[in-house]
């Protein structure tokens, strides 16, 4: 694109008054996976979804972007550019990507995802030569059931040495994020484990310790460290907290009574066990420690960042650098536009994990570290 060509097209944020011109440059531009005039109305009105339009000098639209933010994380993504056909070869896909990385940077995002059909040669030359690197592949995810690409640019420097690869799982019922996590953190350490639905339902069934205010039970952290032991990883927890957890967000009698008994029955088996139980707040450098040393680290959460829920919620660190921890979430929230894609290594400032890794009004802070199996 020449400078001529680059001083006619504005820049700008697109708004709900840009509904109609989006929707046909849509129509000009997509045979299918197509946005729907609903779906356009809906994410033109959400916080953490931003349109980046370019304009012409007749007031046409050339081009877009839509860049998602995910709360509670450091982590944008692009899902979707559309460069109108009959501008093509000018240099607007690139300008919108650059735009895609300022707009990253303004809120503190340290990396950006897309993700990319095989077939689409000239979207691959484009993110390829723009520093978009492949990282992996979603398997049928577009309409026809062809697979995605996974591309990721990084905006700071990568995770440094103490990086573990961690297979990723996700939970399939909302209670389960515990055993989803302890799955991860297992095949982590014992690549022949086989993961499935029945481990999860058992692995719930084994640990579940915590009574919420509606639904199921969630796991605490002692029966997930017991779980883990019981299957021949050795095992490092963290608690700041002594006694039944949660009970003062219950008021039933008979509930606190269950938490007690429960919580009394999973301290006399870790009595049994060789766990080093730290009666001590977990901190970064302990999960650094931890990473260092081989070991793959649950901590628990509070969601309210990720989806303004306010419930426990265990996560998978699988990375530590200056400025970033980096989390397998077990979660994929497909109502906040999530994917696979958005829940793996996802990247938190470190500053704010210290604000996430405290639940309750109790404070507490805890972490389970599953290592290799004892011998």
């Amino acid at each position: 694109m020449n400078c001529q060509q680059d001083a006619e097209l504005q820049e700008r944020p697109g708004y709900l008054d840009d509904l109609e011109a989006l929707l046909a440059l849509e129509g000009k531009c997509f045979n299918q996976d197509r946005f729907s005039r609903r779906q356009f109305r809906w994410l033109l009105q959400r916080g953490h979804a931003h349109f980046q339009l370019l304009i012409d000098l007749d007031g046409q639209l050339a081009g877009y972007l839509l860049l998602l933010f995910h709360r509670g994380t450091s982590l944008a993504r692009i899902y979707s550019l559309a460069i109108d056909p009959q501008r093509q070869g000018q240099g607007l896909g690139k300008r919108l990507l650059e735009a895609a990385e300022r707009l990253a940077l303004e809120q503190g995002c340290s990396a950006l995802r897309l993700e990319v059909r095989p077939d689409n040669a000239a979207a691959l030359r484009l993110y390829t030569a723009a520093g978009y690197r492949k990282f992996g592949e979603y398997a049928d995810y577009y309409e026809d059931h062809a697979a995605a690409l996974r591309f990721q640019k990084r905006l700071y420097k990568a995770p440094g040495g103490c990086v573990r690869q961690v297979p990723y799982y996700q939970q399939t019922l909302p209670f389960t994020c515990g055993p989803a996590s302890l799955m991860m953190a297992m095949k982590g350490q014992a690549p022949e484990l086989e993961l499935s639905r029945n481990l999860e339902l058992q692995l719930w069934r084994e640990a579940t310790s915590i009574f919420m205010t509606t639904g199921h039970g969630g796991c605490g952290p002692r029966g997930l460290a017991l779980a883990a032991w019981n299957r021949g990883f050795k095992v490092e927890l963290w608690i700041n907290r002594e006694g039944p957890l949660f009970t003062r967000g219950v008021r039933d009698v008979t509930k606190k009574e269950v938490l007690t008994l429960v919580h009394q029955e999973f301290a006399a088996q870790m009595q049994a066990t060789d766990i080093l139980e730290h009666q001590t707040e977990v901190t970064q450098d302990h999960l650094l420690q931890t990473l260092e040393a081989g070991g793959v680290p649950l901590v628990l959460i509070s969601s309210w960042r990720f989806s303004r829920q306010k419930s426990p919620h265990w996560v998978v660190v699988t990375a530590i650098d200056d400025q970033f921890i980096y989390l397998h979430d077990p979660e994929v929230d497909e109502e906040d536009q999530k994917s696979r894609v958005d829940s793996l290594q996802v990247p938190v400032a470190r500053k704010d994990f210290s604000r996430m890794a405290c639940f309750g009004q109790e404070k507490l802070r805890t972490a389970v570290a599953v290592f290799p199996k004892r011998r």
